[in-house]
């Protein structure tokens, strides 16, 4: 490694918007103060791009323009996932999204809102289709505390659905990890299907992650969720919001994460 990897999450908080912006709008009003055309320029790309990184729109186009993730299932393609003796050995796998160390309310570390959509749709798959689960999820980089995200994640099925996950792994502090550490736990208890369970934005390095690991050994299934979807009124999609500087940020998450490789 050519840095320290507990780097990761500053450097991309940095690379991304809005500091990123934020910062060339300082460095374009402090040429401006040399009467720099350039600086002048600078300021009002980067408030364009400031007011872009905060679009439904924006995030809506880098996910059908750039990162393509694989559709979601269909009812027929759930149905056809059902336990059956003629069905090869599946396991449905939860990535994590992070964790809160410790939640006042509950007394214990709880699973962020994220990870709970992911969560519930595992927990959804699982019931429709029999098959058992298991997720995937340590104590990331920006994170502390002992408990692992896992280990989270299995309390919140118990209390919360009245059902246990088969398989935890709770050492990864990354999508990568995800792989090689959950791939070699399923392939051992002799499964021979993966339906991975993340984010619409996530899946493509989710899958890449997965199929590298698992090599020809594992068949992956793709089953995102919360892919981004158009307003019914189109205009909203333009227009500045929180929701939009969310999911833009995720959107551009990712294809860093594709670019380096993480």
């Amino acid at each position: 490694m050519l840095f320290d990897p507990s780097w990761k999450p500053l450097l991309s908080a940095l690379v991304q918007p809005p500091a990123s912006l934020l910062l060339l709008i300082l460095l374009g009003a402090w040429m401006m103060r040399h009467r720099s055309r350039w600086g002048t320029l600078l300021v009002l790309l980067s408030t364009a791009g400031l007011w872009l990184a905060c679009c439904v729109g924006t995030a809506h186009w880098l996910q059908d323009s750039v990162l393509r993730p694989p559709p979601a299932l269909t009812a027929a393609q759930v149905r056809a996932l059902a336990r059956a003796p003629n069905q090869p050995p599946t396991a449905i796998v939860v990535l994590g999204a992070g964790r809160h160390r410790l939640v006042a309310e509950y007394g214990t570390s709880s699973l962020t809102q994220q990870a709970m959509v992911r969560l519930r749709y595992g927990v959804w798959l699982a019931r429709r289709t029999g098959q058992p689960l298991g997720y995937a999820g340590g104590v990331g980089w920006a994170q502390t505390g002992e408990r692992s995200e896992a280990e989270t994640a299995a309390q919140t099925v118990q209390d919360d659905y009245g059902t246990t996950l088969r398989w935890t792994e709770s050492r990864s502090r990354d999508t990568r990890e995800n792989a090689d550490l959950m791939v070699p736990i399923l392939d051992g208890a002799g499964i021979q299907r993966i339906v991975l369970v993340t984010h619409a934005a996530h899946m493509p390095r989710a899958l890449r992650a997965f199929r590298e690991a698992a090599g020809k050994r594992l068949v992956i299934v793709a089953a995102p969720v919360s892919a981004v979807t158009r307003d019914e009124q189109p205009l909203l999609d333009w227009l500045p919001s929180q929701q939009g500087f969310g999911l833009v940020h995720g959107a551009l998450h990712e294809i860093l994460g594709l670019i380096t490789g993480a």
